[in-house]
């Protein structure tokens, strides 16, 4: 009876006979052939091995890759649940325990039976394996589940409970990712790559022609708040209302909307005037829409308002205003 050491031997003499038995140039291609394969995964842009995220007393290697996703390393998952870093299969091990593996559900367990693969920044880059940042909580969240129904028994699945546990409270304050983009240096990359994202969605090089966008009902209780006599003569209202419409619609209709606007909407040197009007950069599918919104919603608490500062506090509490920069939601 063959042994499974004689098996791997006889197989690794297969394959050493193989590969004696290919030209140069058939190796050269299987080479080159390798090494696509490789370089076809997703480069890790932002973090390194010596950069590591703390998550209680713990400190994991963690990368953002091209396109923004945010990983885990293999190791690194496993070492945040105490399993340890023996070898790449403790958690695969772990996970499908007959306990364990009704508490997984099917979105986890795809994630868990697919790493990705990715260049980890490095001379020569190298191939490694990890899991979207998310995972980490969803892991534990299962674990405690399991823990809470009883199924864990074993003095290990409950050390690892106990570190789920751990991890969920150190990750209660601040989102994995925010965690990862800190560490890695990727967050001030972000916050300008979102604003930007958000600009392109909000407001458009080319301008529309103008439409009444304004109602009349904005600016009627706008004066109202104010005390103000609403300006029915001529129509046409002080520069000053401008200001007051900054501060409730153009502040808070997107971070950075404003100073964008102003750019491509300056004064003109001699009448002091805006060539056009703010909404008529506003991209029509998004923009616009988002900005009619807004209106509407400002006119509705104005209508429900005594006074000025009952509108501004219900206005700053529903729809605070932003600046320049975007912040994470977390």
């Amino acid at each position: 009876m063959t042994t499974e050491n004689t098996k791997e031997n006889i197989q690794s003499m297969g394959g050493k006979a193989r590969a004696e038995s290919l030209s140069k140039e058939d190796r050269s291609e299987i080479a080159k052939k390798a090494a696509q394969t490789k370089w076809d995964n997703p480069r890790a842009l932002f973090g390194s091995p010596d950069k590591r995220l703390k998550v209680g007393d713990r400190e994991l290697e963690c990368y953002v890759l091209e396109g923004g996703e945010r990983v885990l390393s293999g190791r690194g998952m496993q070492e945040a649940l105490g399993l340890g870093q023996a070898h790449g299969s403790l958690l695969k091990d772990f996970v499908g325990q007959k306990s364990i593996i009704p508490y997984i559900n099917k979105e986890l367990a795809m994630e868990l039976d697919q790493p990705i693969r990715f260049i980890r920044p490095g001379r020569g880059g190298i191939l490694a394996a990890g899991f979207k940042a998310e995972t980490l909580p969803n892991i534990c969240d299962a674990v405690l589940e399991a823990r809470n129904s009883g199924a864990l028994t074993g003095k290990r699945q409950l050390e690892v409970a106990k570190q789920c546990e751990i991890v969920v409270r150190a990750l209660s304050r601040v989102g994995i990712n925010a965690l990862i983009d800190e560490v890695t240096g990727f967050q001030e990359v972000r916050d300008r790559d979102a604003l930007q994202k958000i600009l392109d969605r909000y407001i458009t090089d080319e301008w529309a022609k103008w439409t009444k966008t304004f109602p009349d009902d904005f600016y009627k209780e706008l004066f109202r708040l104010k005390g103000m006599e609403y300006p029915t003569a001529s129509g046409k209202k002080p520069q000053y209302v401008g200001h007051w419409t900054n501060d409730i619609i153009y502040d808070r209709l997107a971070p950075g909307v404003k100073k964008t606007l102003k750019d491509k909407n300056p004064r003109e040197v001699k009448s002091g005037a805006r060539k056009r009007k703010h909404h008529q950069h506003l991209t029509k599918d998004y923009g616009h829409p988002e900005l009619k919104e807004l209106l509407s919603n400002a006119t509705f608490m104005m209508k429900a308002c005594k006074n000025w500062e009952e509108f501004k506090k219900l206005l700053d509490k529903s729809k605070p205003k932003y600046g320049d920069t975007i912040e994470m939601e977390i």
